[in-house]
């Protein structure tokens, strides 16, 4: 338990930002399970659609901070396969 006033501010800071990235990758993992769902289901158009949105969400990941650019380019890489082997 902190005793300095700025170092209690700094650990309540440090546990609102762990939920937030908790709850921002929880959404990048269920929108990256939601694509694969649809790819899986042979469905060309929802997984289009539903790609488009993986890739956005990767992306916005990226920019957030919560996966390196390089993790990002390889979950894209493996969507754009999926997506190339539905056609």
């Amino acid at each position: 338990m902190p005793n300095i006033k700025s170092s209690e501010k700094r650990a309540q800071i440090g546990k609102v930002r762990n939920a937030r990235n908790k709850a921002d990758k929880s959404a990048l993992k269920t929108t990256l399970k939601k694509f694969d769902a649809a790819a899986a289901g042979g469905d060309q158009a929802a997984a289009a659609a539903s790609h488009k949105i993986a890739v956005k969400s990767v992306d916005r990941a990226v920019s957030k901070g919560l996966i390196h650019k390089n993790n990002a380019a390889h979950k894209k890489s493996k969507m754009a396969k999926k997506m190339n082997g539905l056609g």
